[in-house]
């Protein structure tokens, strides 16, 4: 049973950093397509960033050159490492998981597996 849990949301102020992570059970994350989303409240749940098995990268507009997605196959685990964070980067984080590689466009329906979400807020 494929699982994910993730950690490492909080509370920062604008300019600051956070680095999420999630860790992968039951498949491996060198196998799998990964990948972050965030939710606003009243709002459907928007790509961030995925990771393929050949470790290509894609990234919505609105972080490029802020964040970094990776992994670490040893712990079979991936990060978001979002610098120069602002205020509207709050939302609900989560994790995401599927088989193969990543569709070219960053949509929560191309995912079944979830982390449980981790709050980020950015004060101004």
């Amino acid at each position: 049973q494929v699982q994910l849990v993730e950690s490492g949301g909080g509370s920062v102020q604008a300019g600051g950093s956070l680095r999420l992570s999630c860790v992968l059970s039951g498949a491996t994350v060198s196998n799998f397509c990964v990948g972050w989303f965030r939710q606003y409240p009243g709002k459907e749940r928007e790509g961030v960033a995925t990771i393929d098995p050949d470790g290509v990268t894609s990234y919505v507009d609105s972080v490029k050159g802020r964040f970094t997605i990776s992994r670490d196959h040893a712990k079979n685990t991936f990060y978001l490492q979002m610098n120069n964070l602002k205020a509207e980067d709050t939302a609900t984080y989560y994790c995401a998981a599927d088989s193969g590689y990543c569709s070219t466009s960053l949509r929560a329906v191309h995912f079944t597996y979830w982390g449980q979400g981790t709050q980020v807020t950015v004060s101004p």
